[in-house]
């Protein structure tokens, strides 16, 4: 005699034993349940916990951290609800599609946190950075959410999930328009990795997007960039294929970053150097051996043709900015911070309403932003300090100051 035939003999009538029937069985059922989660939790996962903690893997000290275990443990009570739906008589159908139910549901967060941990633990190895895997995580996590969803719907309406899947194609149309943006993005996502344009510690700048830092995340349809002023910019995958950006990578693995800024000459100061100018030079450092040799070449050469320097117009001469120009060139290929791999110029512009440009092109022996600046404004300020000597002025636009001295 099983415990409803018990019931059945010792209540007033059937709707009763019902009734007690159902609550006692919930009662066991929640019972049974509890009992189980609790040795789920504190014996299995305490006793996992520790050996995975008193390993030297890191993997698994990961899915600990992300909870897979612990929400792998939720599946039990589901197991213990389907087998007791037998005891529910008439309503074990309802109870087995609950527990099925229940139990594809917490699949589905045991898939979510195990891609997640396998994220993380892709991203402590360097090859993330020039692989990163979290876009193709995601289209594997919405897999999963249509897998499973389906097989949800199927079990509650008692359909063969074949079935439904057969008449996905009539509504492709409407999940494509739906899942537009995430369909390009992963398309996107698949050409940044692929062709290697965009990696996660990339400096890159975007100024349609007003983005200029490093990228710190890469998703299925966003990549974020935290900028220097440490704002975060979230640009659409699809961006970085359709529109142009700069990505510094090259710069960072060459080990050096590029100085190219011009100083505008004022074309007045412009002149042909005196003996007086020439002796002086003679003095300085960088460019004495080139003041001598130019100096006696100059002299044999107009010695030779016979030329008048009684005017200075006449045969070659030295010019202020020429000597200038050669000093600053040796300044900078003696300056142990430029980078000695590559050919440093100092160049003369086409000279234009400012003056004439005169460009200092060459390489800092660090891609270090702080660094980077002070050794340009360490040169920069050099050679503003040092063109008084060369009789030479910088060009800059009339201010108060000139206008009140013009005026005395």
């Amino acid at each position: 005699m099983n415990l409803y035939d018990i019931l059945l003999v010792n209540l007033p009538n059937e709707l009763t034993t019902n009734i007690v029937y159902y609550i006692l069985i919930t009662i066991a059922l929640l019972l049974i349940c509890a009992i189980a989660n609790f040795i789920a939790k504190r014996v299995v996962l305490k006793f996992i916990s520790k050996i995975i903690k008193n390993n030297d893997y890191m993997w698994d000290d990961i899915l600990l951290e992300s909870k897979v275990f612990h929400k792998a443990s939720l599946i039990v009570p589901g197991f213990i609800i389907y087998i007791f739906a037998a005891f529910y008589n008439d309503f074990q159908p309802i109870m087995q599609k609950v527990a099925v139910t229940y139990i594809l549901i917490v699949i589905t967060l045991v898939f979510k946190s195990l891609l997640d941990a396998l994220d993380t633990i892709y991203r402590h190895h360097p090859v993330s950075k020039e692989r990163p895997i979290k876009g193709l995580l995601q289209i594997i996590e919405i897999a999963i959410y249509i897998i499973i969803g389906i097989a949800i719907v199927s079990n509650l309406i008692n359909q063969n999930p074949i079935y439904m899947l057969s008449g996905i194609g009539a509504v492709t149309a409407v999940v494509s328009l739906i899942f537009k943006d995430i369909i390009i993005g992963f398309v996107s996502g698949i050409q940044l990795t692929w062709n290697d344009m965009l990696r996660i510690g990339d400096w890159v700048e975007m100024p349609k997007y007003g983005a200029d830092g490093d990228v710190i995340d890469i998703t299925l349809t966003t990549v974020k960039i935290q900028n220097w002023d440490k704002t975060i910019s979230t640009i659409p995958t699809q961006a970085f294929v359709t529109d142009s950006f700069k990505n510094w990578r090259g710069m960072k693995n060459f080990g050096a970053r590029r100085i190219k800024r011009p100083i505008f000459i004022d074309m007045y100061s412009v002149k042909i150097c005196t003996d007086e100018m020439i002796e002086r030079f003679k003095k300085i450092e960088y460019i004495s051996d080139y003041i001598n040799e130019r100096a006696r070449e100059i002299e044999k050469y107009n010695k030779e043709n016979n030329i008048d320097t009684e005017l200075p117009i006449n045969g070659r001469q030295l010019t202020n900015i020429g000597v200038f120009r050669i000093y600053v060139l040796n300044y900078i290929k003696n300056n142990f911070k430029i980078y000695q791999g590559t050919t440093p110029m100092v160049r003369q512009l086409a000279p234009g309403e400012n003056g004439i440009p005169m460009e200092i092109y060459a390489f800092v022996s660090s891609t270090e932003w702080a660094k980077y600046e002070e050794v340009q404004s360490d040169i920069f300020d050099h050679i503003l300090a040092v063109m008084d000597i060369f009789e030479l002025k910088v060009f800059q636009n009339p201010t108060g100051n000139d206008i009140k001295l013009l005026q005395k």
